[in-house]
């Protein structure tokens, strides 16, 4: 069985910190290229395809919701071919391919043709996690933690980055030069996987020596992964809970405010500036105190603080309460990642992370769809009670069934 040790013997982890600058780099563009339109899809829809504004929230939940199902289906998929045929190969393939759907999103005429490019966007999905793999195979085992958090703080930055960047360009020279900058910026991806960054080989022997090992590290085999892939849904489903009502619920906080698109950007934004500050601390702590703990500290400090948000009446309390939020949800997806890549080997990293990018994708179709219904039918304030519940509860859960082993 090939070990992080006998790659560290063969050089491979002699540029780790160049390998996590390099791939840091890789995420910025990657998420700052989804965040720069997502938000914007609806001003697209009724300036530039020519939607009515009565039809204008149909098309958008359309239009929003239509990659997530082919990603959660392909992503097994791609994870198996990137642990037979290469984690850097499927890299390349999900930003080239992710590049020229971008690139179709600027030229599209018509709603039903941007529909069809987002499907085809979640056929090209797959870089994020291929991201997560190849980083737990360069990373020292003892800067795992730290190596993952800076990611996850990086994938938050540009959820930051990218909507204020959007919105500038979207005022000044259209939305479609948008979709032309997040080709060029997924093409340049492309272009660093492809003449930089180097996938540690696994020798054919190695490989066959774990094949048996596979079917034991199997979610379907080991409740410990199926476990955090189950984790990975609902916390993924508990952010995304928000998403249908969070702009909603600022504007009614703040008041008739002159501008108020503005106003509700930058206290969403709270949330991702905090997680970008915090996430490597996170990851340092899983690191010497435990992954477990780690994650259940995020989940009760994140359930709390959402309760809490669901409780003011003014915009000044809620807006700390989101940055408060930001500090602790950032801990969770990292944790979680460093258990996975701790109980699976090289060979199969790939496939764990392939899976968890399609548990993730299932909770982010089932969050806004769970938002919706509990805004609608018991109000807004109770949103946030039951997604800090939920949280709460997952946080017990977790802590009972993991209490005293480190994870890692």
């Amino acid at each position: 069985m090939i070990t992080k040790q006998t790659l560290q013997k063969e050089g491979f982890f002699l540029n780790w910190k160049l390998v996590l600058a390099i791939l840091t780099c890789n995420i910025l563009f990657m998420s700052s290229s989804y965040t720069m339109l997502i938000p914007f899809l609806p001003m697209y829809l009724t300036m530039d395809l020519g939607v009515s504004e009565d039809n204008v929230n149909l098309w958008s939940g359309i239009v929003f919701s239509a990659s997530f199902l082919v990603s959660a289906i392909m992503a097994p998929i791609w994870g198996r071919m990137a642990d037979t045929k290469g984690k850097r190969l499927m890299a390349m393939r999900a930003s080239f391919l992710l590049s020229v759907s971008y690139f179709l999103g600027g030229i599209v005429q018509t709603p039903e043709q941007l529909t069809l490019m987002r499907l085809f966007q979640g056929f090209a999905s797959g870089l994020w996690p291929m991201d997560l793999a190849i980083m737990t195979l360069y990373a020292p085992p003892k800067k795992l933690g730290f190596c993952l958090g800076v990611m996850q703080g990086t994938l938050t930055a540009g959820g930051v980055i990218g909507p204020l960047l959007g919105g500038i360009l979207a005022e000044a020279v259209g939305m479609r030069y948008s979709f032309f900058l997040a080709a060029a910026a997924l093409f340049t991806n492309f272009l660093i996987f492809t003449f930089i960054i180097k996938e540690p080989p696994t020798a054919k022997k190695a490989a066959a020596e774990e094949t048996s090992a596979e079917e034991s590290v199997s979610p379907w085999h080991m409740p410990l992964l199926r476990n955090m892939l189950l984790c990975g849904t609902l916390v993924q489903m508990v952010i995304l809970i928000l998403q249908p009502i969070i702009t909603t619920y600022i504007a009614k906080l703040a008041g008739p405010l002159p501008n108020i698109v503005f106003v509700a950007g930058l206290v969403f934004s709270l949330g991702g500036i905090a997680g970008a500050i915090a996430a490597p601390f996170w990851g340092t702590f899983g690191q010497r105190r435990g992954f477990f703990r780690t994650m259940c500290l995020g989940m009760t400090g994140g359930g709390i603080c959402m309760i809490i948000q669901g409780i003011p009446d003014t915009l000044i309390p809620f807006a700390i309460m989101q940055f408060m939020g930001g500090l602790f949800f950032c801990g969770i997806h990292p944790a979680i990642n460093a258990v996975l890549a701790c109980h699976t080997p090289a060979s199969y990293k790939g496939r764990i992370f392939g899976m968890l990018f399609a548990a993730q994708q299932v909770g982010s179709m089932a969050g806004p769809l769970l938002g919706g219904l509990i805004a609608t039918y018991l109000g807004l304030h109770w949103v946030f009670t039951i997604s800090g519940i939920l949280l709460l509860l997952l946080s017990s859960a977790v802590w009972s069934r993991y209490h005293g082993q480190r994870g890692c």
